[in-house]
């Protein structure tokens, strides 16, 4: 009897992996989804008004009435979980579009242009590279008194270098290549070789940095509440909430473990979502 032939697989097929997102990837966006859902109708699925105080009712543990508890001053902690999603959710996605935008278009630019250009950019994002940011922040945000908005803008401003440092280098392989030397020939205009022809070459690159930034982002934002230099003292906010909660580990557990589960979940999520959107768009064509 004949051996039988063995299978080979056509390299140009994109993979099961690829074409079709695992139980994990699904799992982690169902949980993006909820998060974006609770975002946008917070007030809506909220079961109780989340600043609402009852001193009759302070650290209940988890009921049917209060599933996470209540608070040291009686506020339903799983209401103030699921309000705390707009400053978790709209403060990263301001960061991490803003970063994606004007890093991509210096990486594109620095890596395209090369020469005094790159040099230029390049030292600049060593020099921020160089800053401790964490450290920045808080200074900073001590200095001038702080809030929400200003922790994000100075994230941003410290992000930026990150995203323009990984487009350009995937520019740099990109504009070696005969493609780009063709387009040149063609007589294209800088501008449309470096977003037409160059940019959706690294999309891949560019939309799993974005989901990284976003995870990176919910973290820090998380840890700078926690310490004090985020929102206000009593607004519903994750790292706030942290902080509140561990006081409390011995009356109501799920008051710290509620926000804590959901700033975890929230960015292996997102971590997890874009390494497999990167390699979706790879397969299709995109960087690799």
């Amino acid at each position: 009897m004949s051996a039988a032939v063995p299978q080979l697989e056509d390299p140009a097929r994109p993979t099961r992996r690829s074409a079709r997102p695992s139980w994990t990837v699904l799992a982690c966006l169902v949980i993006v989804v909820g998060v974006v859902v609770m975002t946008v109708l917070g007030s809506v699925l909220a079961p109780q008004d989340p600043g609402a105080q009852n001193v009759s009712d302070v650290l209940a543990s988890p009921s049917a009435g209060h599933w996470l508890g209540t608070d040291e001053l009686g506020r339903d902690v799983f209401s103030r979980l699921i309000a705390g999603t707009r400053t978790a959710f709209i403060g990263r996605l301001v960061i991490t579009v803003g970063s994606m935008l004007i890093g991509n278009l210096l990486g594109l630019w620095s890596g395209y242009k090369r020469g005094a250009v790159d040099a230029v950019v390049m030292r600049w994002v060593d020099f921020m590279w160089a800053l401790p940011g964490l450290l920045v922040i808080v200074v900073v945000a001590g200095a001038f008194g702080g809030g929400y908005w200003m922790a994000v803008a100075l994230l941003l401003v410290l992000t930026i270098p990150f995203d323009t440092r990984v487009i350009r280098g995937a520019t740099l392989e990109q504009a070696l290549l005969p493609y780009v030397e063709a387009a040149r020939a063609l007589g294209l205009s800088n501008r449309r070789i470096m977003l037409f022809h160059i940019w959706p070459n690294v999309s891949a690159t560019a939309v799993a940095n974005a989901f990284l930034t976003f995870a990176g982002a919910i973290v820090t934002l998380s840890g700078l509440s926690f310490l004090g230099f985020g929102v206000d003292a009593g607004s519903p906010d994750w790292g706030l909430m942290l902080k509140d909660g561990t006081s409390l580990l011995f009356e109501n557990p799920a008051a710290a473990l509620g926000p804590g589960v959901m700033i975890v979940a929230t960015a292996i999520s997102m971590n997890i979502i874009g390494d497999w959107m990167y390699e979706a768009l790879s397969s299709r064509g995109g960087s690799k």
